[in-house]
Protein backbone atom coordinates (compact mmCIF):
# COMPACT_ATOMS: atom_id res chain seq x y z
CA UNK A 1 0.00 0.00 0.00
CA UNK A 2 1.24 3.53 -0.87
CA UNK A 3 1.76 5.62 2.17
CA UNK A 4 0.54 9.59 1.63
CA UNK A 5 0.90 12.32 3.95
CA UNK A 6 -2.28 12.21 4.83
CA UNK A 7 -1.85 8.56 6.64
CA UNK A 8 0.41 10.37 9.32
CA UNK A 9 -1.55 13.41 9.70
CA UNK A 10 -4.57 12.07 10.58
CA UNK A 11 -3.47 10.16 13.77
CA UNK A 12 -1.67 12.72 14.53
CA UNK A 13 -4.47 15.31 14.68
CA UNK A 14 -6.44 13.00 15.91
CA UNK A 15 -4.49 12.20 19.18
CA UNK A 16 -4.44 16.25 19.50
CA UNK A 17 -8.09 16.12 19.68
CA UNK A 18 -8.37 13.77 22.37
CA UNK A 19 -5.23 15.02 24.24
CA UNK A 20 -5.38 15.27 28.32
CA UNK A 21 -5.58 18.72 29.56
CA UNK A 22 -3.45 19.07 32.64
CA UNK A 23 -4.87 20.35 35.84
CA UNK A 24 -2.03 22.05 37.60
CA UNK A 25 -3.11 21.19 41.95
CA UNK A 26 -3.27 25.08 44.28
CA UNK A 27 0.53 26.88 44.07
CA UNK A 28 1.92 25.60 47.83
CA UNK A 29 4.56 27.41 50.31
CA UNK A 30 3.90 31.14 50.78
CA UNK A 31 1.31 32.50 48.43
CA UNK A 32 0.60 36.43 48.55
CA UNK A 33 -1.85 38.38 47.27
CA UNK A 34 -1.28 38.77 43.45
CA UNK A 35 -0.70 42.35 41.86
CA UNK A 36 -2.82 41.21 38.46
CA UNK A 37 -4.43 38.09 37.51
CA UNK A 38 -4.01 36.75 33.61
CA UNK A 39 -6.98 34.61 33.11
CA UNK A 40 -6.74 33.28 36.66
CA UNK A 41 -3.13 33.13 36.68
CA UNK A 42 -1.08 34.62 38.89
CA UNK A 43 2.44 35.51 37.44
CA UNK A 44 3.26 38.51 39.70
CA UNK A 45 4.04 36.42 42.80
CA UNK A 46 5.75 33.37 44.05
CA UNK A 47 9.34 32.91 43.09
CA UNK A 48 12.48 33.87 44.35
CA UNK A 49 14.05 33.64 41.00
CA UNK A 50 11.83 36.31 38.77
CA UNK A 51 11.99 39.90 38.73
CA UNK A 52 15.12 42.48 39.79
CA UNK A 53 17.38 40.47 42.10
CA UNK A 54 17.35 42.22 45.45
CA UNK A 55 18.61 41.68 48.99
CA UNK A 56 16.81 38.90 50.53
CA UNK A 57 13.96 39.72 48.24
CA UNK A 58 13.22 43.25 49.83
CA UNK A 59 11.45 45.77 48.12
CA UNK A 60 13.82 48.05 45.73
CA UNK A 61 13.52 51.78 46.57
CA UNK A 62 15.36 54.65 43.95
CA UNK A 63 16.72 55.98 47.11
CA UNK A 64 18.93 58.50 44.56
CA UNK A 65 16.85 59.83 42.53
CA UNK A 66 17.61 63.43 41.81
CA UNK A 67 16.10 66.35 44.05
CA UNK A 68 12.25 66.95 44.03
CA UNK A 69 11.23 63.28 42.95
CA UNK A 70 9.25 61.64 45.87
CA UNK A 71 11.50 58.79 47.44
CA UNK A 72 9.48 55.99 49.88
CA UNK A 73 10.27 56.10 53.01
CA UNK A 74 12.61 53.50 54.97
CA UNK A 75 14.54 53.21 57.88
CA UNK A 76 17.71 50.69 56.93
CA UNK A 77 18.84 50.71 53.24
CA UNK A 78 20.64 48.55 52.04
CA UNK A 79 23.67 49.82 49.15
CA UNK A 80 25.95 48.20 46.69
CA UNK A 81 29.47 49.81 46.39
CA UNK A 82 30.65 48.24 42.85
CA UNK A 83 34.90 49.26 43.64
CA UNK A 84 37.76 46.91 43.90
CA UNK A 85 40.33 49.58 42.34
CA UNK A 86 41.79 50.06 45.42
CA UNK A 87 42.75 46.28 46.01
CA UNK A 88 46.24 45.24 46.18
CA UNK A 89 46.16 41.97 45.32
CA UNK A 90 43.08 39.96 43.03
CA UNK A 91 40.54 42.13 42.06
CA UNK A 92 36.58 41.17 41.03
CA UNK A 93 35.23 42.68 44.58
CA UNK A 94 33.07 45.03 41.81
CA UNK A 95 30.66 41.82 41.51
CA UNK A 96 30.67 41.56 45.37
CA UNK A 97 27.46 43.36 46.03
CA UNK A 98 25.71 41.34 42.88
CA UNK A 99 26.95 38.45 44.51
CA UNK A 100 25.52 38.75 47.97
CA UNK A 101 22.53 39.51 46.42
CA UNK A 102 22.56 36.15 44.49
CA UNK A 103 23.49 34.50 47.77
CA UNK A 104 20.28 35.82 49.51
CA UNK A 105 17.79 34.76 47.03
CA UNK A 106 16.86 31.85 49.82
CA UNK A 107 15.94 34.19 51.92
CA UNK A 108 12.00 35.56 52.08
CA UNK A 109 11.08 38.17 54.37
CA UNK A 110 8.15 36.06 54.95
CA UNK A 111 9.62 32.71 56.39
CA UNK A 112 12.85 34.22 58.02
CA UNK A 113 12.71 33.76 61.40
CA UNK A 114 15.63 32.87 63.32
CA UNK A 115 15.39 29.58 64.94
CA UNK A 116 17.71 30.66 67.89
CA UNK A 117 15.84 34.37 68.57
CA UNK A 118 12.63 33.39 67.27
CA UNK A 119 12.84 36.95 65.55
CA UNK A 120 11.92 38.07 62.09
CA UNK A 121 14.10 41.05 60.99
CA UNK A 122 11.95 42.35 58.18
CA UNK A 123 8.65 42.25 60.02
CA UNK A 124 9.62 44.05 62.75
CA UNK A 125 9.66 47.78 63.58
CA UNK A 126 12.43 48.67 60.94
CA UNK A 127 11.49 49.19 56.74
CA UNK A 128 14.49 47.50 55.36
CA UNK A 129 15.06 48.36 51.68
CA UNK A 130 17.24 48.14 48.89
CA UNK A 131 18.70 50.99 46.92
CA UNK A 132 20.53 49.24 44.43
CA UNK A 133 24.11 49.80 43.81
CA UNK A 134 25.75 53.73 44.05
CA UNK A 135 26.71 54.71 40.57
CA UNK A 136 30.61 54.58 40.93
CA UNK A 137 33.32 54.91 37.22
CA UNK A 138 35.45 52.33 37.30
CA UNK A 139 38.19 54.86 35.61
CA UNK A 140 39.04 57.22 38.59
CA UNK A 141 39.32 56.03 42.29
CA UNK A 142 38.82 59.72 43.54
CA UNK A 143 35.93 60.18 41.41
CA UNK A 144 34.22 56.84 42.34
CA UNK A 145 34.67 57.51 46.36
CA UNK A 146 33.50 61.00 46.03
CA UNK A 147 30.46 59.64 44.19
CA UNK A 148 29.96 56.96 47.14
CA UNK A 149 30.48 59.66 49.39
CA UNK A 150 27.58 61.89 47.77
CA UNK A 151 25.47 58.28 47.74
CA UNK A 152 26.21 57.68 51.49
CA UNK A 153 25.21 61.40 51.99
CA UNK A 154 21.95 61.30 50.20
CA UNK A 155 20.84 58.13 51.50
CA UNK A 156 21.30 59.03 55.27
CA UNK A 157 19.53 62.57 54.68
CA UNK A 158 16.72 60.83 53.71
CA UNK A 159 12.91 60.57 55.98
CA UNK A 160 12.63 57.67 57.64
CA UNK A 161 9.44 55.65 58.00
CA UNK A 162 9.78 54.99 61.85
CA UNK A 163 9.34 58.94 62.80
CA UNK A 164 11.12 58.25 65.95
CA UNK A 165 14.22 57.30 64.66
CA UNK A 166 15.16 59.98 62.50
CA UNK A 167 18.59 58.83 60.60
CA UNK A 168 18.37 56.28 58.24
CA UNK A 169 20.98 53.45 58.91
CA UNK A 170 22.74 52.00 56.07
CA UNK A 171 24.72 48.75 55.36
CA UNK A 172 26.51 48.72 52.47
CA UNK A 173 27.33 45.63 50.08
CA UNK A 174 31.57 45.98 49.13
CA UNK A 175 33.44 46.01 46.87
CA UNK A 176 36.53 46.60 48.23
CA UNK A 177 37.35 47.19 51.77
CA UNK A 178 38.34 51.12 50.67
CA UNK A 179 34.57 51.71 50.51
CA UNK A 180 34.10 51.53 53.94
CA UNK A 181 35.79 54.95 53.99
CA UNK A 182 32.72 57.16 52.54
CA UNK A 183 30.32 55.09 55.64
CA UNK A 184 32.54 56.02 58.18
CA UNK A 185 32.25 60.09 56.56
CA UNK A 186 28.54 59.55 56.37
CA UNK A 187 28.12 57.48 59.51
CA UNK A 188 30.47 60.87 61.21
CA UNK A 189 28.52 63.45 59.83
CA UNK A 190 25.09 61.71 61.35
CA UNK A 191 26.28 60.27 64.58
CA UNK A 192 29.21 61.58 65.11
CA UNK A 193 32.70 59.50 65.87
CA UNK A 194 32.18 55.96 66.26
CA UNK A 195 34.06 52.95 67.57
CA UNK A 196 34.89 50.52 64.58
CA UNK A 197 34.68 47.03 64.93
CA UNK A 198 36.42 45.26 62.55
CA UNK A 199 36.24 41.83 61.60
CA UNK A 200 39.09 41.35 59.09
CA UNK A 201 41.97 38.96 58.70
CA UNK A 202 44.33 42.15 58.03
CA UNK A 203 44.69 45.45 60.21
CA UNK A 204 44.01 47.95 57.65
CA UNK A 205 45.54 50.90 59.28
CA UNK A 206 48.42 50.84 57.19
CA UNK A 207 50.66 54.58 56.82
CA UNK A 208 49.37 55.51 53.08
CA UNK A 209 53.44 55.78 52.62
CA UNK A 210 53.85 52.65 53.76
CA UNK A 211 51.14 50.45 51.45
CA UNK A 212 50.82 52.95 48.20
CA UNK A 213 55.09 53.47 48.68
CA UNK A 214 54.22 57.07 48.59
CA UNK A 215 54.39 57.09 45.32
CA UNK A 216 51.42 59.64 45.43
CA UNK A 217 48.38 60.60 47.50
CA UNK A 218 46.07 58.79 45.02
CA UNK A 219 48.22 55.62 45.39
CA UNK A 220 47.85 55.66 49.13
CA UNK A 221 44.14 55.42 49.34
CA UNK A 222 43.42 51.69 49.11
CA UNK A 223 42.00 49.19 50.88
CA UNK A 224 44.75 48.80 53.74
CA UNK A 225 44.84 52.12 54.33
CA UNK A 226 41.62 53.82 55.01
CA UNK A 227 40.93 53.28 58.63
CA UNK A 228 44.64 54.87 59.22
CA UNK A 229 42.70 57.80 56.86
CA UNK A 230 39.48 57.92 59.03
CA UNK A 231 41.65 58.11 62.42
CA UNK A 232 43.13 60.92 60.38
CA UNK A 233 40.17 62.68 59.50
CA UNK A 234 38.97 62.71 63.15
CA UNK A 235 35.63 59.77 62.27
CA UNK A 236 36.33 57.35 64.35
CA UNK A 237 37.15 56.60 68.22
CA UNK A 238 40.24 55.63 70.21
CA UNK A 239 37.99 52.98 71.35
CA UNK A 240 38.13 50.94 68.44
CA UNK A 241 39.06 46.98 67.69
CA UNK A 242 39.56 44.37 65.24
CA UNK A 243 38.97 41.07 65.48
CA UNK A 244 40.30 37.97 63.35
CA UNK A 245 43.83 39.30 62.55
CA UNK A 246 46.31 36.86 60.86
CA UNK A 247 47.70 38.15 58.50
CA UNK A 248 51.43 39.22 58.48
CA UNK A 249 52.69 42.88 58.62
CA UNK A 250 54.84 44.68 56.36
CA UNK A 251 57.08 46.22 59.76
CA UNK A 252 57.85 44.38 62.51
CA UNK A 253 57.17 46.75 64.87
CA UNK A 254 56.03 49.84 63.39
CA UNK A 255 52.88 48.27 61.61
CA UNK A 256 51.42 47.23 65.24
CA UNK A 257 52.80 50.69 66.52
CA UNK A 258 50.61 52.62 64.32
CA UNK A 259 47.83 50.50 64.83
CA UNK A 260 47.34 50.84 68.21
CA UNK A 261 48.18 54.59 67.30
CA UNK A 262 45.06 54.57 64.98
CA UNK A 263 42.96 53.83 68.04
CA UNK A 264 42.70 50.02 67.83
CA UNK A 265 43.78 46.93 69.80
CA UNK A 266 43.62 43.46 68.26
CA UNK A 267 41.88 40.11 68.48
CA UNK A 268 44.23 37.58 66.85
CA UNK A 269 42.68 34.46 65.10
CA UNK A 270 44.25 31.94 67.02
CA UNK A 271 42.66 33.79 70.00
CA UNK A 272 39.40 32.03 69.90
CA UNK A 273 41.07 28.46 70.49
CA UNK A 274 41.94 30.17 73.93
CA UNK A 275 38.80 32.36 75.05
CA UNK A 276 36.30 30.69 72.69
CA UNK A 277 33.16 32.72 71.16
CA UNK A 278 32.28 34.29 74.46
CA UNK A 279 35.81 35.44 75.09
CA UNK A 280 35.81 37.03 72.01
CA UNK A 281 32.22 38.32 72.60
CA UNK A 282 33.71 39.89 75.82
CA UNK A 283 36.46 41.52 74.70
CA UNK A 284 34.71 43.45 71.91
CA UNK A 285 31.93 44.51 74.31
CA UNK A 286 33.82 45.50 76.31
CA UNK A 287 36.29 47.81 74.42
CA UNK A 288 33.32 49.96 72.45
CA UNK A 289 31.25 50.14 75.41
CA UNK A 290 29.41 53.57 75.67
CA UNK A 291 30.12 54.39 72.17
CA UNK A 292 28.16 54.61 68.86
CA UNK A 293 29.49 51.62 66.91
CA UNK A 294 30.25 51.11 63.49
CA UNK A 295 30.76 47.05 62.22
CA UNK A 296 32.79 46.51 58.97
CA UNK A 297 33.36 42.68 57.66
CA UNK A 298 35.74 41.89 55.61
CA UNK A 299 34.52 38.81 54.46
CA UNK A 300 38.11 37.08 54.11
CA UNK A 301 37.86 37.65 58.41
CA UNK A 302 36.83 34.04 57.69
CA UNK A 303 39.14 30.72 56.70
CA UNK A 304 39.49 30.22 53.02
CA UNK A 305 37.42 27.03 53.82
CA UNK A 306 34.62 28.71 54.35
CA UNK A 307 35.06 31.77 52.06
CA UNK A 308 37.49 31.36 49.41
CA UNK A 309 35.65 33.80 47.31
CA UNK A 310 37.81 37.30 48.24
CA UNK A 311 40.64 39.00 46.72
CA UNK A 312 43.30 38.30 50.09
CA UNK A 313 42.40 35.18 51.40
CA UNK A 314 44.51 34.14 54.42
CA UNK A 315 44.75 30.52 56.13
CA UNK A 316 43.81 30.13 59.41
CA UNK A 317 41.11 31.81 60.02
CA UNK A 318 37.43 31.49 61.78
CA UNK A 319 34.39 29.71 60.20
CA UNK A 320 31.25 31.01 59.54
CA UNK A 321 29.80 29.36 62.59
CA UNK A 322 32.17 30.93 64.99
CA UNK A 323 31.47 34.32 63.18
CA UNK A 324 27.48 34.82 62.97
CA UNK A 325 27.71 33.37 66.77
CA UNK A 326 30.11 36.60 67.66
CA UNK A 327 27.82 38.76 65.93
CA UNK A 328 24.69 37.82 67.37
CA UNK A 329 26.54 38.02 70.46
CA UNK A 330 26.90 42.40 69.94
CA UNK A 331 23.16 42.50 70.46
CA UNK A 332 22.22 45.04 72.34
CA UNK A 333 25.21 47.79 70.99
CA UNK A 334 24.38 50.84 68.80
CA UNK A 335 25.30 49.95 65.41
CA UNK A 336 24.47 53.24 63.60
CA UNK A 337 26.41 51.64 59.83
CA UNK A 338 27.87 48.12 58.83
CA UNK A 339 29.18 46.92 56.05
CA UNK A 340 30.37 42.97 54.00
CA UNK A 341 32.97 43.64 51.69
CA UNK A 342 36.34 42.12 49.68
CA UNK A 343 33.71 39.70 48.38
CA UNK A 344 34.69 38.39 44.95
CA UNK A 345 32.32 35.91 43.76
CA UNK A 346 34.61 34.79 40.44
CA UNK A 347 36.82 33.02 43.12
CA UNK A 348 33.58 31.22 45.00
CA UNK A 349 33.75 27.92 44.22
CA UNK A 350 29.57 26.12 42.43
CA UNK A 351 28.45 25.79 45.75
CA UNK A 352 28.24 29.71 46.24
CA UNK A 353 29.37 29.11 49.90
CA UNK A 354 31.36 32.97 50.09
CA UNK A 355 28.12 34.61 49.30
CA UNK A 356 25.61 32.22 50.70
CA UNK A 357 28.29 33.25 54.03
CA UNK A 358 28.12 37.26 53.00
CA UNK A 359 24.88 37.32 52.82
CA UNK A 360 24.09 35.71 56.39
CA UNK A 361 26.44 37.88 57.51
CA UNK A 362 24.49 40.70 56.42
CA UNK A 363 21.24 39.36 57.52
CA UNK A 364 23.04 39.14 61.45
CA UNK A 365 23.88 42.76 61.09
CA UNK A 366 20.64 43.80 59.94
CA UNK A 367 19.16 42.14 63.17
CA UNK A 368 21.80 43.87 65.23
CA UNK A 369 20.27 47.51 64.24
CA UNK A 370 16.89 46.16 64.53
CA UNK A 371 17.26 44.89 67.72
CA UNK A 372 18.63 47.95 69.07
CA UNK A 373 16.65 51.47 67.24
CA UNK A 374 19.06 54.05 67.82
CA UNK A 375 17.85 57.96 67.84
CA UNK A 376 19.87 60.74 65.99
Amino acid sequence: MRLTYSHFLLPLLSNLAFAREITFPPVAAYQQNPIREFGGIDISTGSAFSGLTTFANLPHVHCLAEEGKEVEKFDIAILGAPFDTGVTARPGARFGPGGIRQGSRRIAPDAAWSIYTGQNVFLDWAKIVDCGDAPLTFLDNTVALQQLDKAHKVISGRETNASEYSIPRIVTLGGDHTTTLPALRSTYEQWGQVSVIHFDSHIDTWDPTVLGGGLSHYAGVNHGTFLHIAHEEGLIRNTSIHAGIRAPVIRRKGDVRNDARCGFKIIKARDIDRIGTDGVIELLRARVAGSRVYISVDIDVLDPAFAPGTGTAEVGGWTTRELLTILDGLSGMDVVGADVVEVAPIYDNPGEITVLAAAEVVHSLLALMVQQPVKA
